[in-house]
């Protein structure tokens, strides 16, 4: 081909050429373009961001050296449900004017969207022929409009920060010193995150029995990594108990001995945007304490899922592609499904969520699993938690149909169907020998190391 033919064929198919040599520019215009529309619809919408606003109130709190939790925030009289390290955290917000402090906040977020796209692509893993830059990007620009995150931007919400903390720490390379001080952290912002420190003690303990048995020794047997994180965790949640003591030893003290157990604190427990198995029941039992049935169905999932997650945790990728992300998110469903709490804008796990069932969609090209995984994705997108009547003045949600009851479990009925696909996938590695898979010879070595590094 001469030179003339290939500048007539670039002029001839100017989108065909550019397209393939800057997916990374295509998709920060996306990416731009989808924040710019989302902030546009967020303010159009009068998002009142009532949440940081109660951050805010927090911190004048503790600057004010007055009683933490019997402070009430904005027109809702809103209460503070957070441990007292939270407020200290939020001190920095009293700085800040509402105007200002409203941009920053979704600033902050609409970074922290790319950050969470970022590390669940890392989590997941992402093949060789994508460049990872074009597909956060991409993938933030997409996940933004999803119900979770949109309602974590309305209210101005922490639980991108608390999801990224985590993920940041389950991504990073084993035996590094600092792996679990994200989780620790955000333990001690936002008390769910403590599960994945049960859940990598547990991890720990299975793998250092099976070695014990395998005849290693006791010290190297015990003290692994899954361990090791979870000790650096439990240090670092303690700290943060610590600082809050010296700090403020009368909140500190009050919230440990009475507020943790005030499970309706922060509202209805009927509510429609109280997703989760105590949510659910609430509204299909018509009581506003569904009790002992709450109890026993936590315990069972609870004991499910975190089984699910640690086998999945120890399994390695050739008797379970992907084992990494199957534990992290089963453990994530499973906080989420046994918190008494779970509003709707605290799934944003449905990010990596969604992002695991379409990967593994396109290895395994059925059509029941390309389904589930659109399904999913538009669910989360439909808000079809708020489609059925909800009010917090006359608590209509104890009053519910069948039909409503559908529309506001949509999220524990989701969770549900992947920690029972979850639960088959990785019991059946039980009974799998592992194998070592053939090497490409196009592949070196540094390819096919885990996206962690």
């Amino acid at each position: 081909m001469t030179a003339t033919q290939t500048t007539t064929d670039a002029r001839i198919h100017p989108v065909r050429s550019f397209a393939p040599r800057h997916p990374t520019l295509c998709a920060a215009v996306f990416c731009l373009l989808s924040f710019t529309g989302f902030w546009i619809a967020q303010r159009a919408a009068h998002v009142s961001m009532v949440d940081l606003l109660v951050y805010r109130a927090e911190g004048w709190t503790v600057r004010n050296a007055t009683d933490l939790y019997d402070m009430r925030a904005t027109q809702h009289n809103l209460p503070n449900t957070y441990p007292p390290f939270a407020a200290l955290v939020f001190t920095p917000l009293t700085v800040m004017g509402t105007g200002f402090l409203r941009t920053f906040g979704t600033a902050v977020n609409l970074a922290l969207m790319v950050a969470l796209a970022h590390l669940s692509l890392r989590l997941t893993g992402l093949p060789r022929r994508l460049p990872r830059p074009a597909a956060v990007l991409a993938l933030a620009a997409v996940a933004v409009w999803c119900e979770p995150v949109w309602t974590t931007l309305r209210y101005g919400q922490i639980n991108l920060l608390v999801t990224v903390a985590v993920l940041w720490d389950l991504t990073r390379r084993a035996g590094h010193r600092w792996a679990g001080v994200g989780t620790g952290i955000a333990a001690g912002i936002k008390l769910t995150p403590g599960l994945f420190v049960v859940f990598l003690g547990l991890a720990g303990l299975v793998l250092g029995v099976r070695r014990l048995r395998a005849g290693e020794p006791f010290r190297t047997s015990l003290w692994n990594d899954h361990l090791r994180r979870a000790a650096v965790a439990t240090a670092a949640f303690g700290w943060t108990v610590g600082i809050s003591a010296l700090a403020l030893p009368h909140d500190s003290r009050r919230f440990w001995t009475e507020v943790l157990f005030a499970t309706d604190r922060p509202g209805d427990v009927e509510g429609a945007g109280n997703q989760n198995l105590r949510g659910a029941l609430a509204r299909v039992l018509h009581t506003p304490d569904p009790g002992a049935w709450w109890l026993a169905t936590a315990a069972l999932v609870g004991c499910v899922g975190l089984t699910t997650a640690v086998i999945a945790q120890l399994a390695d990728d050739t008797r379970l592609p992907n084992a990494r992300a199957w534990a992290a998110v089963t453990c994530a469903l499973t906080a989420l499904m046994i918190s008494p709490i779970s509003w709707s804008h605290h799934w944003v796990w449905a990010v990596p969520m969604v992002l695991l069932l379409a990967l593994e969609a396109a290895r395994r090209r059925t059509g029941a699993w390309t389904a589930w995984t659109v399904v999913t994705g538009l669910l989360f997108c439909s808000f079809m938690v708020w489609y059925a009547p909800h009010s917090q003045k006359t608590r209509v949600e104890l009053h519910q149909t069948p039909p409503q009851m559908l529309l506001t479990g949509i999220y524990p009925l989701i969770a549900l169907t992947f920690l029972t696909v979850a639960t088959t996938l990785t019991l059946r590695t039980l009974s799998r020998p592992a194998s070592t898979p053939e090497m490409p010879a196009r592949h070196s070595a540094r390819e096919l190391r885990p996206a962690s590094r």
